[in-house]
């Protein structure tokens, strides 16, 4: 039960934590110059928002669907993380995102009940 709940914490976190930097980078450090900002925000914020009652509330099956979501967002990480202007940002994404991608993960292995 211990290693449920700290995978548990663990996908919570980096959840969270990419919400988090998705909405801090694109509102206030570097707001996107092409495209409006409330468009870039909710294009990012999005994917994020949808499982987010699932996550909180503990499913597993929200946990299992949620790997292909982070993903996503590690690969934008590292596209981010290639321009030396927004590498703290691509580095944060990449961080938070695998977080949540094995937290999540591990939240399934262990919710399993032969695990």
């Amino acid at each position: 039960m211990k290693h449920r709940q700290r995978a548990r914490w663990a996908a919570l976190a980096g959840h969270l934590a990419l919400i988090v930097a998705v909405v801090v980078w694109t509102t206030w450090i570097d707001p996107p110059q092409r495209i409006p900002r409330a468009l870039a925000l909710v294009l990012l914020t999005l994917p994020l928002l949808v499982p987010l009652r699932g996550v909180l509330h503990a499913r597993p099956y929200t946990h299992a669907w949620v790997l292909f979501v982070a993903m996503g967002y590690f690969v934008l990480g590292v596209w981010h993380a290639a321009v030396p202007a927004e590498r703290l940002y691509g580095l944060t994404l990449v961080t938070a995102s695998l977080l949540w991608f094995f937290g999540a993960m591990f939240y399934v292995r262990f919710s399993h009940p032969s695990a």
